[in-house]
């Protein structure tokens, strides 16, 4: 349970981010969390509410806002995912999104560095945070000043492993490889964009025009931890309703409910070129207070509301 000083840490940091945006022009949302259909990702497990469904992410309601004719939007929500639990993981946890319409996924990295930074500033006083916007983790020093270094999948795979990424995804060892393998090397000197993951791992991404096997996909990794994903989004709707067919017959393999969310299909159909992320806010607070466990920045662990 968080002390006052905590909780006060942690509002000043919320209303950093919400600055950061409101002086950018974007517009805060508040969508729905208990929704009656998802968008269907096999890796993902939800939780249920009655018929319905707990979020895992607002992207499905965001999109269909931007479809509505606005440019810029983010959202500061709770997410919900089962099987999620351990030291950087929380069943619930805090989520920060946003969209620009017009972007793509290389404008999305250069807004991703230029926040961060931006929250270190204003959150110097942190105990994780040196020299005034640096990180420092486990007694070494991680350098903010953009630009941040950048890596390929592939790049990374030569770089860490005696693999490929096309060989991990045929042996379905991908995940673990990435995981155990590469991501622990990953945003120590600088934080790392890991970027262009093959396409099969973009169910939501646009395929790079230039080389349709990958996807414009990356994640943002600093001291070894992921702490966001984002992408130019996929914009084509009969491209995307295939790609779900294919992540809904997974998932009924699996024993999964899946269901084709028609809605927001009709209002992708009307979505210009975009670039949206999804940020763990719990684990950037994590890095800026110097704590070691996502526990020790929420207001409750899930076991202390018992």
């Amino acid at each position: 349970m968080l002390s006052p000083a905590g909780l006060k840490q942690r509002s000043d940091f919320m209303q950093s981010l919400r600055l950061f945006f409101r002086q950018r022009d974007y517009i805060e949302v508040d969508t729905p969390i208990r929704l009656p259909v998802l968008l269907p990702e096999s890796e993902i497990f939800p939780y249920t509410s009655e018929s319905w469904w707990l979020q895992t992410s607002p992207e499905l309601c965001m999109k269909r806002l931007l479809a509505r004719g606005v440019t810029r939007i983010f959202q500061i929500c709770h997410c919900f995912r089962r099987e999620e639990q351990g030291r950087l993981h929380a069943p619930e946890f805090t989520m920060l999104e946003w969209y620009h319409v017009g972007w793509d996924y290389l404008d999305l990295m250069r807004e991703c560095e230029q926040l961060v930074v931006a929250l270190a500033v204003a959150c110097s006083s942190f105990t994780g945070i040196t020299n005034g916007k640096n990180f420092l983790r486990d007694d070494r020093e991680v350098r903010l000043t953009p630009p941040w270094h950048r890596l390929t999948v592939d790049e990374a795979f030569a770089a860490y492993t005696n693999t490929t990424a096309l060989a991990a995804l045929a042996e379905d060892r991908f995940d673990e490889i990435l995981v155990t393998e590469i991501e622990p090397h990953l945003g120590w000197d600088r934080p790392l964009f890991l970027y262009d993951y093959p396409v099969q791992l973009g169910s939501l991404a646009r395929p790079k025009p230039e080389a349709p096997h990958l996807a414009e996909r990356f994640e943002l990794y600093c001291c070894g931890i992921e702490l966001a994903n984002g992408f130019s989004e996929l914009v084509d709707a009969a491209q995307q309703r295939l790609r779900f067919s294919e992540e809904i017959s997974t998932m009924q393999g699996h024993g999964q409910a899946g269901e084709m969310p028609e809605s927001f299909l009709h209002d992708l159909s009307r979505l210009g070129d975009t670039a949206g992320i999804a940020l763990g806010v719990d684990r950037l607070l994590m890095l800026f207070s110097g704590a070691s466990r996502l526990d020790d920045v929420l207001p409750f662990s899930k076991d202390e509301l018992y």
